[in-house]
């Protein structure tokens, strides 16, 4: 499907606050941009600039900006503090009108194609909230994308043309060599790795959970080292050292790396340790993981119907432990199921998750090729 002549459509990627110190959306653009350059389609981001400009200069801006956008498509990128402070996004409706006024195509991205929900009374307000900005937006744009299953979007209309379910790809590099368990040899240690740690409270939650598993999967007899790279590693150095203090254990903390450098880290890696909370098929280190044909360990809660229920991932019930760590023990021990889950992701990133079988997809969906 590749192009050699220059680009014959231009779509605008409209985008709301940057995300700091890693922008996982502005990220995921240039990649699909990237790959859309050899379908002909350049995809030029713009930033709505509320967050540092105030929500009046910022729209006045977009105003500008889209006098030229007329008859192109225009595709919103959809999180609720993309477009909020507090995740109320009315922002992003105020966006679709002008753009309406503007008479562009518009479309959107529904990173979060429903409401964060939560205890408290604000957090229901707030998920309400969302939940009636994205059928709004919905409401008002031509197409739309989800990055799940239709069918887990029970709101929408039975045999919908206007939308389509396009999974998120992975921001560091795939890597679809097959590669052998025992390329790390008996008595050498094991890469387990960690992707991502969240702010505190829930980043200590999480280190101890990855602690308590990979004592249990090293009472095997295992030697494991434990490589936490990506978002709030190096902030929750403290809180590693503290829940490893004493463990036969070896830690190893990378931080924030560039792509191809954790895309490197994972390809020697043996297994990922995932337990940020239920795994789903939006989560980053999910799709790092597959984009590198890593087995993965993590919670079940949020699997039913995607991609995961067929990938290599071990799912274990939420917090147990003991689980995790007979989850990870026995991929450290098993050839053959290394192996297996090994192929399995692999399969899977060559098929659903390589960005250009992304991009394929969005040139057919908007453009009908």
């Amino acid at each position: 499907m590749q192009r050699e002549s220059g680009p014959t459509e231009k779509w605008i990627a409209l985008l709301g606050r940057k995300d700091v110190p890693a922008d996982g959306i502005a990220d995921y653009c240039a990649c699909l941009g990237q790959n859309l350059s050899r379908l002909g389609i350049e995809l030029i981001p713009a930033r709505v600039e509320w967050a540092t400009k105030g929500w009046r200069r910022a729209l006045a801006d977009l105003w500008r900006s889209s006098k030229d956008w007329r008859g192109i498509w225009v595709i919103g990128q959809y999180t609720a503090m993309g477009w909020s402070k507090r995740g109320f996004p009315a922002g992003a409706l105020a966006c679709a009108a002008i753009l309406r006024m503007r008479g562009v195509r518009g479309a959107m991205v529904f990173h979060e194609p429903w409401g964060t929900a939560g205890p408290r009374l604000i957090d229901r307000v707030r998920c309400a909230f969302q939940n009636w900005t994205v059928r709004n937006l919905y409401r008002v744009t031509e197409k739309s994308v989800f990055t799940v299953p239709i069918s887990n979007v029970r709101w929408l209309p039975v045999d919908d043309a206007r939308s389509a379910s396009i999974p998120l790809g992975s921001n560091i590099p795939e890597n679809l060599t097959k590669r052998s368990a025992l390329k790390i040899q008996n008595g050498a240690r094991k890469n387990v790795v960690v992707f991502c740690v969240s702010d505190s409270p829930h980043g200590e939650r999480e280190v101890a959970d990855v602690a308590a598993a990979t004592r249990v999967a090293a009472s095997a007899g295992i030697k494991i080292r434990v490589v936490f790279v990506g978002r709030g590693t190096a902030e929750a150095r403290a809180a590693i050292e503290r829940a490893f203090a004493g463990s036969p254990v070896e830690v190893c903390i990378r931080g924030l790396c560039e792509a191809t450098e954790v895309a490197g880290i994972f390809s020697e890696s043996s297994a990922m340790i995932a337990v940020r909370g239920s795994l789903y098929p939006r989560r980053g280190s999910v799709l790092a993981g597959l984009a590198c044909g890593l087995p993965i360990v993590g919670y079940d809660g949020e699997a039913a119907g995607t991609l995961i229920e067929t990938a290599g991932i071990a799912l274990v019930p939420f917090g147990d432990n003991q689980a995790l760590g007979s989850a990870l023990q026995g991929i450290l021990t098993n050839e053959a199921r290394w192996r297996e889950m090994h192929e399995k992701n692999l399969r899977i990133q060559q098929q659903y998750l390589s960005w250009n079988v992304i991009a394929a997809k969005f040139a057919s969906f908007f453009l009908g090729v």
